[in-house]
């Protein structure tokens, strides 16, 4: 009885343990995490900023602020940065304090260690034998943290919530004990929601907008719980409610801020005509309650991006049919759901144009400004102070007076989209371009250069309204010209010295929109190729304290800042990937034959395993083991179809070229038997036939429905929801689909000749965007 009893127990015990084992991988599986680690355009904010000291990114916010127009950065948002780095450090030393029961961290004790150090050691640091602090006096450490970090998520709170990611463990909990002692904490309460931890990707579900709701009643005049809970309401996809919790946030902020003035060059010449010098002026320092804010600018691009995400909503009810007959049907609810989605997408535009007004482009930026400004950097980054003014400068073109310096031109990024743009700006594309990228040798440095405002959202609204313009049926000719200007600036956009370049969902999208429709704009290459970043200028020799600690970047000295991209992995100077680049082909601009490195079967195809890794683990969609290998899956079979297509084109345009493909239709091309002996080829839904002209031609066999969708995408779509609503429109949308009859517009008449079909001809270079 007592073996048999001894063996029961046994087995209890052998059973709870597995049991106890069980519960303990499921809660290991189900990652818990802070609320603001789901915030959309994280990756956007990452940068120098991040390790940077405070008092380094003050003096470059100044640095960046006293540059002529355009400035660099965004001065709005670099000095957002300023304020809220100074507040979340200043709450980390809180917040460690009162966690290790000290009245202060004691620099003294351990040589050489800085307050950051001790932050990774979290409750178990001890610098010293110190009188241990009260409870009362720990809650009012804990309190004055929270109402820094109140302070901080109130001026950007994706950018705060980057900075408190590398923050201690106890800035996280910092909130919630407040709340424990003081329920009815405004600024804790609003802390909290973001340091909150739930399951990982359940934001929606796990997040009640009562605090939020609260917080808003209890201060009906601050704009910022307004903009936080129109954020939470796109996760809970309300996009409605978001619309109009951005719009009554703007409306807030603009009766209770005033729009700051920047000084412009002519104040300064008027400065220096006033007292009889043309000595340069001091830099200009502002206090604090002059920086500009930067949150109408966050407000403008968020209430865009959802305009543009219920323009494509509509597109599923405009086409109620997957047959031939879907782009006919002119039922009430379909001309409503087309209707909405032209006004939403307009809309959209208006907004994303009014953001782009916040910065500037100069297309004749003299070299000089940018060299000065490189310099004044590399100063701060060796630690050597920046000289206040200086009465002559050293230029590409010799000594001359800043004085005397022809004035360069500026405008506003949406005067670049206007529909009667800048004339005289510098060709784009141009056939360098698609030749080998050489940097220019110092004796034949130009004296001007291109630049522009960054700011870490510009590159998302760029291509963001490339996509309205899609909806909106912008004409070919017309979105030709806005693609060339979003690649010019694009290629142009350096977040240098703060930001890294990052990753844009936008653009992806816009990527996959000209795959699906065959770049039926006619772009003169791939997209990666006219938006690779455009070569640094070539610069003078630097003064004495510029050394060979310094990183060389095509000539132009810059200080190696530290950076780190959203894996904590290091990323090159420009953000680019590397690899080889295959030479786009065009009808408009030829083609230049240059030297390609020699890859063999092994190298390509590691090549892509390790890229098509990278792009499942940035899929949103990828939650577990299961569906990361259907994204990897779906990437490698689209890579080879790529892969094949590219290979179809170079063999038929050898063919042509050498005489080999006799045209034998004797002009009956639009015959299907005849396109079969013009040496036709079929690749998984997609034919590769000679235009007639001496050209090749990709067009993507359509079978009806869900042939539009590429055949090895529909157990595991590639693109996203946005991209595929927006590339079905471009390809099945009629004409002038959504205009409302009789609004007044002059109906303008039909030309003789055809509308040519989308989804029938694709341009040369189609299978390489």
């Amino acid at each position: 009885m007592a073996r048999k009893k001894s063996s029961s127990q046994e087995d209890l015990v052998e059973a709870e343990s597995d049991l106890g084992h069980q519960k303990l991988v499921r809660s290991q599986q189900q990652l818990i995490i802070c609320r603001n680690k789901h915030w959309r355009y994280i990756s956007s904010f990452h940068g120098p900023w991040l390790q940077l000291p405070p008092e380094v990114i003050e003096t470059l916010a100044n640095i960046n602020y006293n540059t002529p127009r355009p400035r660099p950065i965004d001065p709005a948002v670099f000095f957002d940065l300023v304020k809220i780095r100074r507040l979340v450090d200043e709450a980390i030393d809180l917040a460690v304090r009162a966690a290790s029961g000290v009245a202060s961290l004691n620099q003294q004790s351990i040589p050489g260690l800085h307050h950051a150090a001790a932050l990774g050691l979290g409750f178990g640091f001890r610098p010293g034998s110190q009188a241990k602090l009260s409870p009362e006096r720990k809650h009012r450490m804990r309190k004055d943290a929270t109402h820094r970090l109140c302070k901080a998520y109130r001026l950007d709170e994706i950018a705060c919530s980057v900075s408190t990611m590398q923050s201690a463990s106890a800035l996280e909990e910092v909130a919630s004990l407040v709340l424990q002692r003081n329920p009815d904490d405004n600024d804790a309460k609003y802390v909290h929601f973001f340091h909150e931890k739930i399951p990982s990707r359940q934001l929606a579900e796990c997040t009640s907008l009562q605090p939020l709701d609260e917080a808003i009643q209890e201060n009906p005049s601050e704009p910022e719980p307004l903009r936080t809970r129109g954020i939470v309401r796109i996760f809970k996809e309300d996009y409605q409610g978001a619309v109009v919790d951005f719009t009554e946030s703007l409306r807030v902020h603009r009766l209770r801020r005033p729009v700051h003035r920047y000084p412009t060059d002519g104040d300064h010449t008027e400065q220096q005509l006033a007292q009889g010098t043309s000595r340069r002026t001091e830099d200009i320092i502002l206090k604090e309650d002059e920086h500009p804010s930067s949150l109408e600018s966050q407000l403008l691009f968020q209430r865009a991006g959802v305009y543009l995400t219920m323009a494509c909503q509509h597109v599923a009810v405009a086409f109620p049919n997957d047959g031939p007959e879907a782009s006919v049907v002119s039922s009430p609810e379909v001309l409503e759901a087309r209707q909405l989605v032209r006004q939403n997408a307009k809309r959209a535009l208006r907004d994303y144009m009014t953001y782009l007004s916040y910065f500037e482009y100069s297309p004749d930026l003299p070299l000089d400004i940018a060299e000065d400004f490189a310099r004044k950097v590399n100063f701060v980054a060796n630690g050597v102070r920046v000289p206040r003014h200086s009465a002559r400068s050293r230029s590409p073109v010799g000594n001359e007076d800043k004085a005397t310096r022809k004035p360069h031109r500026t405008y506003l990024l949406s005067d670049l989209f206007a529909p009667s743009p800048p004339p005289d700006l510098p060709a784009y594309p141009v056939t360098d371009l698609l030749g080998p990228r050489i940097s220019p040798s110092p004796a034949v440095s130009i004296a001007t250069t291109e630049t522009l405002t960054y700011h870490p959202l510009l590159a998302d609204a760029l291509h963001a309204l490339l996509l309205c313009h899609c909806l909106i049926q912008t004409s070919a000719k017309e979105l030709l010209r806005h693609a060339y200007m979003v690649a010019r600036l694009a290629r142009l956009a350096d977040g240098y010295p703060a930001f890294q370049a990052s990753r844009s969902p936008a653009r992806a999208d816009w990527v996959e929109v000209l795959r699906a429709g065959g770049n039926w704009i006619q772009l003169a290459g791939a997209w990666d190729d006219l938006c690779a970043p455009a070569p640094v200028p070539v610069f003078h020799p630097q003064q004495p304290h510029s050394s060979s600690s310094q990183q060389q970047l095509g000539g132009a000295a810059r200080p190696a800042l530290p950076s780190c991209d959203s894996n904590g992995s290091a990323s090159s100077a420009n953000g680019t990937e590397a690899g080889p680049v295959t030479p786009p082909v065009s009808k408009e601009l030829p083609a230049i034959p240059f030297p390609v490195a020699v890859e063999t079967e092994k190298q390509r195809k590691d090549r892509l395993h390790h890229q098509i890794v990278l792009d499942a683990l940035g899929d949103e969609r990828v939650s577990d083991e299961s569906s990361f290998r259907q994204a990897v899956l779906a990437r490698q079979l689209r890579a080879e179809h790529d892969y094949q297509l590219a290979n179809a084109v170079a063999s038929l345009r050898a063919q042509i070229t050498s005489g080999a493909l006799a045209n034998n239709d004797g002009g009956g091309g639009d015959d299907e038997d005849s396109s079969v002996s013009n040496g036709d080829i079929d690749i998984d839904g997609q034919k590769v036939t000679s235009d007639g002209n001496g050209g090749v031609v990709v067009a993507r066999v359509s079978n009806g429905g869900e042939g539009k969708r590429h055949a090895l995408e529909k157990d595991y779509p590639i693109s996203s929801d946005r991209a595929l609503a927006v590339a079905r429109w471009v390809l099945d949308a009629p004409p002038n689909a959504g205009i409302i009859p009789g609004d007044g517009r002059k109906k303008k008449k039909k030309g003789p000749a055809r509308r040519r079909s989308v989804a029938a001809a694709v341009a040369v270079g189609g299978a390489e965007i």
